[in-house]
């Protein structure tokens, strides 16, 4: 019997309590945790492969690649720029997944005001296989508009995140 890592969730964005919550995930072989690591989290990459990401900045210097602790900001989903705030970083290595996740918010009125998790795993599977899953918890408003709309955005959007970041792997 094989079990599978889980993402570890700061009690304030437990799925299922915020106003909108998705998860994807692929497993593919042919690839490394390694392999598709760099392409994670390396953002000078992200918009060769993803094209609903946009406008990446370092306000506070360092960057391109994401580390612990390290601040950057990011558009997304037609929302302006977001603040974004490495809050787990852990590459692969040595049986362990590897971990990354980031809060991101937008300030503003009630009706502009969002607050998320977004969370990455990525782990090497028995048989030369790499597992890749992403989840995000937004509380806020323009999360709960999301949520309502179908097919939903976020899941979609996640999704082809995750076919670009395997193809970008890949090549």
């Amino acid at each position: 019997m094989t079990t599978q890592n889980a993402i570890d969730w700061p009690e304030k964005y437990l799925p299922g309590t915020g106003d909108n919550f998705v998860s994807n995930e692929v497993i593919v072989q042919g690839l490394t945790a390694a392999r598709v690591w760099h392409f994670l989290t390396d953002t000078s990459e992200w918009e060769g492969y993803y094209d609903n990401v946009a406008d990446i900045s370092f306000p506070q210097g360092g960057g391109p690649q994401l580390k612990d602790g390290l601040l950057f900001r990011f558009g997304t989903f037609g929302f302006p720029p977001l603040d974004a705030h490495v809050v787990e970083f852990r590459a692969p290595g040595d049986g362990a997944p590897g971990r990354l996740s980031w809060t991101a918010r937008q300030d503003g009125g009630p009706e502009e005001r969002l607050d998320v998790l977004h969370a990455w795993l990525v782990e090497d599977l028995p048989g030369g296989r790499v597992r890749v899953l992403t989840q995000e918890t937004q509380h806020g408003r323009p999360a709960a508009a999301l949520a309502q709309e179908r097919p939903n955005p976020m899941l979609n959007g996640h999704q082809a995140w995750l076919d670009g970041l395997v193809s970008a792997a890949s090549k």
